[in-house]
């Protein structure tokens, strides 16, 4: 069974974790994770590239000269493709490039890029990840203090919004904050560490392990924590909880 070492907020171990077998030590299938960071890219992809054809563009009711007699190539409209200001001959149009995967096979490729941050130890688990007030230099001293290179990407998914974290996080560049809901392979692959809590681990565990919905793990979590306000994913969450979305709401 995997483990990882639990740090406090002072980058001292003071706890070892015991990982789901099934989620955080499965051996990571290389193509599974090509389709569905491919699928990603391609659906974040908005398809609005649109050019006029020769039918659309303003003009060319006339025809330019007569038929015969002229020795020229007999021409209809001078909006022809060959012309200038003429239409676009095959340029794009609208369309959607929405490419889906089957729910089993991205849930396959968010525990395939978990269990291989676990295998090279670039998954830190931390006791809590809370801030009492917002600083830039305390994110800073907590990253220096925790196992981390300098330098490196850093992920942090929280099990609910933590205004403070968000905000001390937000001015560093190689630093960002989710909500777990939020989980997605390519900011998995994209982050060279993963941080996150152990609420956060429970909460992945029960969605991607027990199989339960996004909606009763955060629920869970919030009667272990007592935290009545935390943040509960809506409906859709439960089958894309593990998607990414066009329009980055990774923060948490």
């Amino acid at each position: 069974m995997p483990s990882t070492t639990v740090y406090n907020m002072a980058g001292e171990a003071i706890d070892q974790l015991e990982l789901s077998e099934q989620v955080f030590g499965v051996t990571p299938n290389v193509s599974v994770l090509h389709q569905v960071v491919t699928a990603q890219l391609v659906n974040r992809r908005q398809g609005n590239a649109s050019t006029k054809t020769r039918s659309e563009v303003s003009g060319g009711g006339r025809k330019p000269y007569k038929q015969k007699g002229t020795g020229r190539a007999r021409q209809g409209s001078t909006r022809a493709p060959q012309f200038r200001h003429g239409g676009i001959a095959f340029g794009p149009r609208p369309h959607t490039y929405h490419h889906d995967v089957p729910k089993k096979m991205r849930r396959l490729a968010i525990r395939s890029a978990l269990s291989d941050k676990v295998a090279n130890a670039s998954l830190i688990v931390v006791n809590d990840l809370t801030m009492e007030t917002p600083r830039t230099r305390d994110m800073l001293t907590l990253l220096g203090k925790l196992p981390t290179d300098e330098g490196k990407r850093v992920l942090m998914m929280l099990p609910q919004r933590d205004e403070n974290v968000v905000l001390s996080a937000r001015n560093v560049p190689m630093a960002k904050v989710q909500h777990v809901s939020s989980i997605n392979v390519i900011e998995l692959l994209k982050h060279d560490y993963v941080v996150m809590p152990v609420q956060t681990v429970r909460w992945i565990e029960m969605v991607f392990g027990e199989g339960i919905s996004a909606e009763e793990a955060s629920l869970k979590i919030a009667e272990v924590s007592g935290t009545a306000d935390a943040v509960v994913p809506d409906e859709e969450a439960n089958d894309k909880v593990e998607e990414s979305t066009a329009s980055d709401s990774d923060e948490a």
